[in-house]
C-alpha cells in the first residue's frame, strides 16, 4: 500500500477507528480507555508546568519512519506552542521534542509501541519518545536517535523519577501514576 492509498483509507475511516501506517503495513489504534486518556492528560499538565513554552498535543499524525512513509498518531506529541498550525492530518516531525505512548490493553501493543513505534521515532530524528508501560507498571525513555534506533533506553518503575533529557529538559515524577494500574 502506498502512503497516499493509506491516507485516502485513514480519511474514510469512521472516527472510532484511528489508523496508523508503520513498517509498510496498516495498524488499528484502539480506543483509549478511561485510565489510558487519564494519563494523557495528566501528562499534558505536567509539561505545561515544567515546560510552559511547549505544548503536549494528544493524538496528533506524524510522518515518520524513513523517507516519511510511515504514518502515526502518538498519544502525546511535544512541541512548541501552535508549531502545528497549518500542519494538516500528517504532520512533519521537524521540530517534534517528545512523542509519548500509553500502553492499550489489546494484543497488538508489544509489537506495536514496544517495537516499531520507537524504530520510527528513532527514524523521523524525535530526540525523545517516553513509553508509559501500564502493563509493566513502568516508564521507559528513549533518547539518541541514531540511524533508525535509540541508542539510550532507560526504564524505571512507577512511582520514580524519571528524566526526560534535553530538548525536553525537566524531571517526571511518576508517583501518580501508581494509582493508574489496574
Amino acid at each position: 500500500m502506498s502512503v497516499e492509498e493509506f491516507e485516502e483509507l485513514s480519511r474514510r475511516a469512521p472516527e472510532l477507528v484511528r489508523l496508523e501506517f508503520i513498517g509498510g503495513k496498516v495498524r488499528a489504534k484502539p480506543p483509549a480507555d478511561g485510565t489510558h486518556g487519564q494519563i494523557v492528560m495528566w501528562l499534558v499538565k505536567r509539561c505545561l508546568e515544567h515546560r510552559a513554552d511547549l505544548w503536549l498535543y494528544p493524538a496528533c499524525g506524524l510522518a515518520v519512519e524513513t523517507y516519511r512513509k510511515g504514518r502515526a498518531r502518538p498519544d502525546g506529541v511535544l512541541a512548541p506552542d501552535e508549531h502545528f498550525a497549518g500542519a494538516g492530518e500528517w504532520a512533519a516531525p521537524t521540530g517534534v521534542l517528545m512523542t509519548v505512548e500509553v500502553t492499550s490493553r489489546d494484543a497488538d501493543t508489544n509489537r506495536r509501541d514496544r517495537v516499531e513505534k520507537p524504530d520510527g521515532y528513532a527514524a523521523a530524528g524525535i530526540p525523545v519518545y517516553l513509553l508509559v508501560d501500564r502493563e509493566g507498571c513502568s516508564v521507559t525513555v528513549f533518547t539518541e536517535p541514531e540511524k533508525g534506533a535509540y541508542r539510550s533506553v532507560t526504564t524505571r518503575p512507577f512511582g520514580a523519577l524519571v528524566e526526560l533529557p534535553e530538548p525536553v529538559g525537566f524531571t517526571l515524577d511518576t508517583e501518580k501514576f501508581k494509582e493508574y494500574t489496574d
